[in-house]
């Protein structure tokens, strides 16, 4: 990897798009890949990005879709949904990928796909940082501190050209040698956001407002510790309750990101947080329930399919 090495974004979501346009904005070379379109060929596609303080930053980048891109000469990062993450690990398999690879996602177990297709260099990203696709296309975005990058299968070295290169003033980015244990952190917070929100049709900013959404976020984040605990990940209950609160007083008014799956009638994410961190605890020797993570996580990939057919 080189310096200047061309930062291929894959999945223009709202948290692609705001790292794409921040690195332009940074003057790095950045291409936005469609992993949700094909037949695309390069062409420009202009993006706006405005933060929570209203500030508005606008680029031109030129985008193209997985199956029309024909060069891996840098860094690869997935910002697409986890749920596409077996076919675009087939799809760079097969075409040959050797660059790096950074999961740009939250949840537990999405590197799988990429480390069974044999990609050399995969990387996990936690993220922390919000961003809401509006109905003009444009994003609202805010980083509400660096978002860690660990080793799953790769080196130090390479970590750090992959820091330096993505991070950038309003998109921080920084090194975590523990990726493990701050992957399980963020896995139950999500799992409380993204069970609580969709389900109450309310935004983020309910866990400091109110009491009784905070007991439910106790109760997840209760199991979510307890299922951690059984694999060796030892986690602060109080430390991951301050932190849901930093984060719901700093995201107060924004919609998370499977509420907004939701309502946009699309799949969520649900299966790689609530549900998985069942399913770890229920392949636990001797087994820990995860009952009411379980539970709200299965009301939500109903909420989201009855959502679907009915569109």
């Amino acid at each position: 990897m080189s310096d200047g090495a061309t930062v291929y974004v894959l999945g223009a979501g709202a948290i692609g798009s705001a790292l794409a346009v921040h690195l332009q904005a940074s003057s790095r070379k950045v291409v936005l890949v469609r992993t949700s379109r094909s037949g695309l060929a390069e062409a420009p596609d202009t993006l706006v990005v405005r933060s929570l303080q209203g500030d508005e930053v606008r680029a031109t980048l030129p985008a193209v879709s997985l199956d029309r891109l024909d060069r891996f000469d840098g860094i690869l990062v997935i910002s697409a949904k986890s749920y596409a993450n077996p076919a675009i690990a087939a799809a760079l398999a097969a075409r040959g990928a050797v660059a790096p690879l950074v999961l740009l996602q939250n949840g537990l177990g999405v590197e799988e796909p990429f480390l069974a297709a044999g990609l050399p260099g995969v990387y996990r990203c936690v993220i922390f940082a919000t961003g809401e696709k509006r109905e003009d296309g444009s994003v609202s975005f805010g980083s509400v501190r660096p978002s860690p990058i660990g080793v799953v299968r790769g080196d130090r070295d390479a970590l750090h050209q992959i820091v330096q290169a993505l991070d950038t003033p309003a998109f921080r980015f920084a090194e975590d040698g523990d990726i493990r244990r701050t992957v399980w952190q963020k896995a139950i917070i999500n799992a409380v956001f993204n069970s609580i929100c969709p389900l109450l049709e309310i935004d983020n900013g309910v866990f400091h407002r109110e009491e009784d959404a905070r007991r439910l976020a106790g109760g997840i984040v209760t199991e979510g510790v307890a299922v951690a605990r059984s694999l060796g990940v030892d986690l602060d209950r109080d430390g991951l309750m301050q932190q849901i609160l930093a984060i719901s007083r700093g995201s107060d008014g924004q919609a998370i990101s499977t509420l907004q799956d939701i309502r946009r009638g699309r799949p969520t994410e649900i299966e790689s947080l609530n549900l998985e961190i069942a399913r770890v605890g229920g392949r636990a020797t001797p087994p820990v329930p995860a009952e009411r993570t379980e539970l709200l996580g299965r009301m939500v990939a109903l909420k989201a399919t009855l959502r679907q057919a009915a569109r």
